[in-house]
């Protein structure tokens, strides 16, 4: 069970350590790829926003990038941004705080940036609050506007690309996969997406 859009309760109850939504400043979407480097989704993904001309933000698991650091060094080579999405995806409601937080330093080890996604949405209010205010480096915390749903195997890929032309909105932070779950769903809603917010006037931006 997973919610396509993100409550205002469930965003008022993490304020204002996580974010979920950008500022409105016109047509412009943000546009996130959880669990990768992938062999094969990343590459893809890649090449899909080069052709719109578009940024991403790429929120990677530590040991992918151990394991694909040429793909890595792509994304950052080409310009978008990348985040911390922990060492081995643990989920923060089943991980005592000790481990949970070990695991995302050992993760920083490869990943050098200052933006966190908890794997499955899923993080405490005393993690999210060490992150944001006792870390140091402090971690801003993203989360998301949107889901497409692409990891969600029994979701048709028309469903997934129809959920995220039904709720984008100007600063929405939208969520894609570049793995393996998510590869029938995503190659077939991301190109869409990014062709049809583009012909609207839309720009895709990293965070």
């Amino acid at each position: 069970m997973y919610l396509v859009t993100s409550p205002w309760w469930l965003r008022k109850l993490y304020a204002p350590a996580l974010t979920w939504q950008m500022p409105d400043s016109g047509k412009v979407l943000y546009l996130t790829f959880d669990d990768g480097p992938h062999e094969q989704a990343t590459p893809f993904v890649l090449d899909q926003l080069k052709a719109w001309n578009a940024k991403g933000t790429f929120f990677c698991i530590g040991k992918n990038v151990q394991q694909h650091r040429d793909i890595y060094t792509r994304i950052l080579d080409e310009g978008h941004a990348i985040g911390n999405h922990t060492q081995n995806h643990v989920n923060g409601w089943k991980t005592v705080d000790e481990k949970y937080i070990a695991d995302i330093n050992e993760a920083a080890k490869y990943i050098d940036s200052n933006l966190f996604r908890p794997p499955y949405g899923r993080i405490s209010r005393f993690q999210a609050n060490f992150l944001h205010n006792i870390a140091r480096p402090a971690y801003r915390i993203i989360m998301w506007s949107v889901l497409s749903g692409d990891f969600d195997r029994k979701l048709k890929p028309e469903r997934c690309l129809d959920n995220v032309l039904m709720n984008a909105r100007p600063g929405s932070i939208v969520v894609f996969h570049d793995s393996t779950k998510a590869w029938d769903r995503m190659s077939f809603a991301l190109p869409r997406v990014l062709e049809h917010f583009a012909g609207q006037g839309y720009v895709f931006k990293s965070l």
